[in-house]
Parts: C-alpha cells; structure tokens; sequence
C-alpha cells in the first residue's frame, strides 16, 4: 500500500539501485551490511519497494516489537527475536523457511550497528539449512546506492564462502564509515 511512496521517496534522496534480485528466487537470504545507522532500516524498507519485494521479512530485538510502535514494526514484516539467551534461532528460522513456498527474509550479518571484527555466522546457517541463496546487500552511503551482490549458495567451506561475502561488503561505505567491516 505504501510502496510508491516509499519508491518516490527513495528517488527523491537521490538513491538508485545497483543490482537486482532475480524474479524466479522465491526463496533467499539477503544479507545486508554493513549496519552502521539506524538509517539502514528506512533505506531497507524503500529498497524493498524498489526491488519489488515488499513481502521480505527482517528479524528485530524483541524491544522494537513492545508498545507503542511493536504493530508497525510488524506491519513492516519484522519478526521479534529474543537476543539476550540462546533460543536455537537458526533451527527456528530454518523451519520458517520449510513451512513456506516463498519466503525471503533480509537480515544484517553483524547483529549490531556497532564495530565488528567478523560477521556472525547465524545467516549462513540458516541459509544452508534451509538450502536457500544468500544475496549479499549494502547500502552504500557516499554512492547513494543499494548495492546487490552476486548470489551464493552455501557450501562446505564456511571460511571460504565467507571472505566472498565479506570481499563485497569491503566495497561499501555504510552511513558511519567508521563501523563498517574491515
């Protein structure tokens, strides 16, 4: 419903996409990063309309999802997470994507805004359990552009898959340089 607002909006910031998500993933993991503001959300959310897939899910701490504002968060397609105890998340999010023909869930590999030395490894585990791609995603801050990464399907070598995934966001500048990946 809002969607071409958030696509005009989009626009008129000056923001542009480079890339696209093919049309025939029904299922995936967009990996985005690097999460370094509370802008990434918005620029997510208008993305999302841009690329025409305004039904992709994100996973949020469970405090966004309280009163008063926990029924847009929702409304937005966020799922509340419980951060602060280990709940079996990858198993949990794996037999989300099982239990649906489409499903497409963006999520931001760093689990913070804060510096990071290393991705955490939770979305690639999902994604390899769930035999789902990942597509890699930054919002690159000095380009004004939402970067698409080429797709990676999981494979044995986690250190390898890893250092493509992080050989692409090395690429972007998020909105504070300062917390990007290194």
């Amino acid at each position: 419903m809002l969607g071409p607002l958030y696509i005009l909006l989009f626009r008129l910031a000056g923001w542009k996409l480079n890339g696209s998500i093919p049309a025939d993933i029904k299922k995936c993991i967009i990996a985005v990063a690097p999460h370094t503001s509370n802008w990434d959300f918005l620029i997510g959310v208008a993305a999302r309309s841009a690329l025409k897939i305004q039904k992709a899910q994100f996973l949020g701490k469970s405090q966004l999802f309280k009163p008063p504002f926990g029924w847009f968060f929702r409304a937005l397609g966020g799922h509340p997470v419980e951060r602060t105890t280990s709940h079996d998340m990858v198993e949990q999010v794996v037999r989300i994507f099982n239990s649906h023909d489409e499903f497409i869930l963006a999520m931001a590999p760093e689990g913070t805004r804060m510096k990071v030395e290393k991705l955490r490894t939770g979305f690639y585990y999902i994604a390899k359990g769930a035999h789902v791609p990942i597509i890699p995603m930054g919002f690159d801050f000095r380009k004004k552009e939402v970067v698409i990464g080429p797709i990676l399907h999981p494979t044995d070598s986690v250190d390898m898959d890893m250092e493509k995934i992080l050989s692409f966001y090395r690429t972007i500048s998020g909105r504070n340089r300062e917390l990007g990946l290194s």
